[in-house]
């Protein structure tokens, strides 16, 4: 059995077990810039359409009573290895997915045996760390994580072996891994709306739809999913980002924005012990197009001063002449565990 855990409005929690007096009010999780986006919202603001990625403006007009929290990485970060921690007690496999969200391998046991397992580390997260923890468990891996989706906030969700068809036949298409946006409409064009429906289709139909993955989307349909818990999930990138309050067309403060970027991925490789290979940046300029540059490194690196030169670099590449910028990142590719090697002098 498989459990996937998802921690109920995480930012916006750790707010909240914080600073008590903010139980019960219509909340969100957001910056203090011009442009400031929700990153959390609390489930008491969600019914007035208070949403995570939306404009904190519109969040404000949408719940004059809105709360506004700033956000505290530092203190998600410390939550979250606490709330690992607990996941990977007695040796189970975990797989993060990110601060807040895992799977968890339960082990050979029957779906009442995984419900029991589960709900005691919901309940061992809430005495040692303070936060409520939605979980779901089933034999499949995509069954724990939409049975987890389903029974939030502070729910649990058990799905038994031989009843995960059953489970998701009424649910909405786009529920389905591998459902985007852009395939719902192309479904319900022919009639399917559910993925009982889809789970109807032939081979044929799902393959003449779908193509060569159409067999493994009407697979998962049915709730058969073979994929299993991955504890060695590499990290591919990391990055950084921001959004400026005002345009900004001087160089010299973006190669400034570009410097204390270096310094927090430095940080982040070190504790990671990691170095990147590729570093690039990500630029949106003021009329919301979006321009990349990036380089490769010949020698890993994990160092502030080098991410910054090719940082610096590839922003002189993008040759903006005085355009004025919106957003401005920075991203270290190509990750590596081995130990960077010595650099030559005379290079």
């Amino acid at each position: 059995m498989i459990a996937h855990f998802d921690v109920d409005a995480f930012y916006a929690s750790v707010a909240v077990r914080d600073d008590p007096s903010l139980k019960g009010k219509p909340l969100a999780v957001a910056g203090s810039s011009r442009r400031a986006v929700v990153l959390t919202a609390s489930y008491e603001a969600r019914p007035f359409g208070v949403r995570s990625a939306m404009p904190l403006y519109r969040a404000v007009q949408a719940c004059p009573s809105l709360v506004v929290v700033r956000p505290d990485y530092q203190k998600y970060r410390d939550a979250s290895h606490q709330i690992f921690d607990v996941f990977g007690d007695d040796g189970r496999a975990v797989e993060g997915l990110s601060l807040d969200e895992a799977f968890v391998a339960l082990g050979d046991c029957s779906a009442h045996e995984g419900g029991r397992i589960a709900e005691s580390i919901r309940q061992e997260v809430r005495q040692k760390v303070g936060l409520t923890v939605s979980a779901g468990v089933s034999a499949a891996k995509m069954v724990a994580k939409i049975a987890s989706d389903l029974c939030k906030p502070d729910g649990l969700c058990v799905v038994p072996q031989g009843e995960e068809a059953a489970f998701l036949a009424a649910l909405p298409v786009r529920r389905l891994w591998g459902i985007g946006p852009k395939s719902v409409p192309r479904l319900q064009a022919r009639g399917i709306e559910t993925i009982g429906q889809l789970a109807a289709l032939s081979e044929q139909q799902a393959r003449a739809l779908f193509g060569n993955w159409g067999a493994e989307l009407r697979e998962l349909a049915h709730g058969h999913d073979t994929r299993h818990v991955e504890t060695d999930r590499e990290t591919k990138s990391i990055s950084t980002e921001e959004t400026f309050e005002y345009d900004v067309s001087d160089e010299a403060e973006l190669l400034r924005v570009l410097r204390e970027q270096a310094r927090e991925l430095a940080q982040s490789l070190e504790r990671e012990g990691l170095v990147a290979a590729t570093i690039g940046i990500k630029i949106k300029r003021a009329d919301f197009s979006v321009i990349g540059r990036q380089t490769h490194l010949e020698i890993p690196a994990r160092d502030e001063e080098r991410i910054f030169a090719a940082s610096s670099h590839c922003l002189r590449r993008a040759e903006l002449n005085g355009t004025p910028v919106r957003l401005l990142g920075t991203r270290c590719g190509t990750l590596l565990t081995e130990e960077p090697r010595q650099t030559d002098l005379f290079a």
